[in-house]
């Protein structure tokens, strides 16, 4: 592990985010990112020569007394309210620990990790497992790798929820669509119960939607009025496309009532991985590549 040190040039750097601390990327390319250690939480990716991806709520809290409203929150072991425990889990309100830094011809990689150890008490009441936790970035020019490994280090086995549960900033709202979904299976938020299957060739958006599309294999990509983004996930089966909608939006206390209208949600999730056994590691990553000029038709 090379040590993060004061900014200069390329590299993984200590420093803070509000009151929180965090590591700053900066690849050899120019392109930037930032990782509080706060929850592992990737609040912003900057690529060469680019504009902002992520979107960040004004209201957001950065001092550690709740989650973070934006960014790329980490799932687990539970998604939502599906479980007994803390809704979406306690990794995201858990302290990291930074375990690795490497930079590289063309890129920069930083590693965090989190443990049984690492998690109070009463967050780990309600999901009393040894675990191990580890969160990968691979910061390029264009791209940003995201993997996530999970490891049963107790004598027991688990079953779990695991999802990055990514804020993708966004100009237009209603001229923003996503592509990659057409005849995938999916249920409506919250319930779940009705299961469709979509037949439309882009998913437009608009207003509130909260979907679960299942068994993603092939590429995402969202699209809006002058870039893309392209979206390739492996181990994640799943992913959740969300945005709250005026109505919703209004409920919630850390984001602005207009914000709503600034980012779409879409995550690579795994919904129900299989149960891993002791000494089993189950592992899932994500791939982005940003274009800043927007692709001339959706995928047939």
């Amino acid at each position: 592990m090379s040590e993060p040190t004061q900014e200069s040039g390329a590299g993984a750097f200590l420093c803070t985010f509000g009151a929180l601390p965090a590591v700053r990327l900066c690849a050899p390319s120019g392109a930037r990112a930032m990782l509080t250690l706060f929850g592992a939480h990737l609040v912003s990716w900057q690529p060469r020569a680019g504009d902002e991806r992520l979107f960040f709520s004004r209201r957001s809290s950065c001092d550690g007394t709740r989650a973070i409203r934006g960014g790329v929150p980490v799932i687990f072991p539970q998604f939502a309210e599906r479980g007994p425990g803390l809704r979406h889990g306690f990794a995201r309100l858990a302290n990291w620990r930074l375990s690795n830094t490497r930079l590289d011809a063309d890129s920069v990689f930083v590693e965090c990790q989190l443990t049984q150890h690492d998690v109070s008490a009463q967050q780990a009441r309600s999901w009393p497992h040894r675990f191990a936790l580890t969160l990968g970035l691979t910061l390029h020019a264009e791209q940003l790798d995201l993997s996530l490994a999970v490891e049963n280090t107790g004598d027991s086995p688990f079953s779990f929820a695991a999802a990055l549960h990514s804020y993708f900033r966004i100009d237009e709202l209603e001229r923003t669509t996503v592509t990659g979904l057409r005849a995938h299976r999916y249920s409506e938020q919250p319930g779940c119960q009705d299961e469709r299957r979509d037949t439309a060739p882009v998913l437009a958006l608009g207003g509130k939607l909260d979907r679960i599309y299942h068994e993603i294999a092939g590429q995402l990509r969202l699209d809006e009025a002058g870039r893309s983004l392209r979206l390739q996930q492996s181990g994640f089966e799943d992913a959740v496309v969300w945005n709250p909608g005026a109505h919703d939006a209004q409920a919630l206390s850390d984001l602005d009532d207009d914000e709503y209208r600034q980012f779409v949600c879409i995550e690579a999730a795994a919904l129900a991985p299989p149960t891993l056994a002791p000494g089993a590691i189950w592992r899932a990553s994500q791939q982005w590549q940003a274009s800043e000029t927007p692709y001339a038709e959706p995928d047939q």
